[in-house]
């Protein structure tokens, strides 16, 4: 057999299993403008984005900062959780998204906070996966209920 036949058999059979592991899920790519929990590979990409922007404040066990209920002495609220134990689970994704992008004062004008927009910084599709991530924290209950209010924020359009 000639080399180059081997080197081609060689190739196609990578690429059969590439192709494979890919139609069977291990590659699924992520569905930009959804945060899926289930979703490996979005939530790899959140993780990262997480630990690179948003774990200063927030903790990175997703726990906020001390007191995050107590307003400081300007006024500003400390960085809330984003486990189980803070708010975040009550806000739909849609929410979270604007929020995160445009910063708190686009959805509540005139709110002041030490939270960042970042529009000009992450892209959607990290911010999505960065949800995605905070997501695939929560203890099963609580996707389960967090399931539900996007549920009916997608009726109420």
């Amino acid at each position: 057999m000639k080399p180059t036949v081997i080197i081609l058999a060689i190739a196609a059979a990578i690429a059969s299993v590439t192709i494979a592991a890919f139609l069977g899920g291990l590659g699924r790519q992520p569905q930009w403008g959804q945060a899926d929990p289930r979703n490996t590979r979005q939530v790899a990409l959140g993780e990262r984005v997480y630990r690179d922007h948003c774990a200063a404040c927030h903790g990175t066990d997703l726990e906020g900062q001390p007191q995050w209920q107590t307003p400081r002495p300007d006024g500003r609220l400390p960085a809330p959780p984003h486990d189980e134990s803070g708010h975040t689970w009550h806000h739909a994704d849609e929410v979270l998204f604007r929020i995160t992008k445009d910063g708190v004062s686009a959805l509540v004008p005139g709110y002041e906070s030490d939270m960042p927009a970042y529009a000009a910084v992450l892209t959607d599709e990290e911010i999505w996966s960065v949800l995605a991530f905070i997501k695939s924290r929560w203890p099963s209950d609580i996707q389960a209920r967090h399931a539900e209010i996007n549920r009916r924020n997608e009726q109420s359009r």
